[in-house]
Parts: structure tokens; sequence; C-alpha cells
């Protein structure tokens, strides 16, 4: 074989190598972009029902109520008869409910928007022995109906505590206590305040507009 037909036999060869290993290259591109849109669309779906509440005008973050906070909530209902109900506004993982009906044997509901924490909240009652006790429903707590509680625990945050004291007048029962987490009501007065800080409480009653 000739040095012509030699050199054009090594750049075939060359050309034919570059070629595969370009499309090697390619295949293992598309593979990567394939197996990370899948993870993106796995951890979108997995998150987006904690994502969720934060695309609305206003939203309650999930922050764990301290003991200390469940005791001065505890401390701050007010019983009347065997038919009254406690309602946590934003129940999060339904350790206040929880403890109002393991501890003041009280009917107690919880409005969560979040799914996963309405699942926990369920089974963390069924785990505490008091699942016949409460109940937790996976609603928007605007479009709630809280006019059959006695008692109502808000754990809110300041942009929407105007909105909610609004509901509150419009909505609760004349005799009900109202029990705010963290942040006051901007008009209504308290009857009571509790502690101070993270763990502050303040209660409220015949909060009804005249």
């Amino acid at each position: 074989m000739s040095t012509n037909e030699l050199n054009s036999l090594s750049a075939f060869t060359a050309q034919e190598n570059a070629a595969k290993s370009s499309s090697k290259k390619s295949l293992s591109g598309k593979i990567l972009i394939g197996v990370t849109g899948g993870i993106a669309v796995g951890l979108s779906i997995v998150c987006y029902p904690f994502v969720a509440p934060a695309l609305r005008k206003h939203c309650l973050p999930f922050v764990p109520a301290t003991s200390k906070q469940i005791d001065n909530v505890l401390a701050s209902v007010r019983r009347a008869g065997t038919a009254d109900k406690l309602l946590d506004i934003g129940s999060g993982d339904g350790r206040i409910v929880i403890a109002s009906a393991k501890r003041l044997q009280l009917e107690s509901h919880g409005v969560e928007l979040n799914p996963w924490l309405v699942y926990y909240s369920r089974l963390a009652a069924l785990k505490g022995g008091v699942f016949g006790q409460t109940k937790f429903y996976r609603k928007d707590l605007w479009k709630y109906d809280i006019s059959k509680y006695n008692n109502i625990v808000i754990f809110g945050v300041e942009q929407m505590m105007a909105d909610l004291e609004k509901k509150i007048q419009d909505e609760a029962k004349p005799d009900s206590t109202i029990i705010a987490c963290r942040f006051p009501f901007p008009m209504l007065q308290p009857t009571k305040t509790i502690d101070d800080g993270i763990d502050s409480v303040w209660v409220y009653q015949n909060v009804k507009q005249k």
C-alpha cells in the first residue's frame, strides 16, 4: 500500500473515531439532561404543596409552637360547657390541637393548607390516642367557617393580622375567646397578655363589631 493510501486510511479512521466519540458525548448529554429534568420534576411535585401557599396574597409559614407557647395557649382557653370546641388556624403539625384534646379533653380542630402537614397531624393524633377528639381539615382559612368554635387560636404573621381581625369580627361567636400568638391584632384590645417575645399570647373576648 502506498504512502498516500496509508495517509488516506489514517485520516478516514480518525474521522470515524471522532464521529463515534461525538455520538457518545451527545448520547451522554441527552441522558444527563433527561435525568436532571426528571429530578427537577420530582422535586417540583414534592415541594409544590410547601411552596404553593407562598404564592397566595397571605400565607402562614410553618413554625412549630414551643412548649411554652402551648402552655400559654392552653392556659388561655375558656371552658364554658361540654359543647365547647377549639380551632387552630394554620395548625401546622397539629401539636396545639393534640395538646388541647389531651390536656383539656376538648374537641379540637385544625385548619391547614399543606396536605403533608394535615396527614402528619392525623397520624400524630392517632399515635397520641386522641384521633376521635380531633379533626384536621385541608382548607383555605379565608374560606373556612369559624362561627362554630368557642376558642380560636391563631399563629399569624404580621402582614395578615388586619385581615384576620376582620374575619374574626365578622364570623366569630360573640362570646368566643380568640388567642393570637406571636403577633397581636392591630385594632382590637386584648383582655390579657401572657409572656413576651416568641412565646407571647394575646387573649381577646367580645370581638364582634358593634
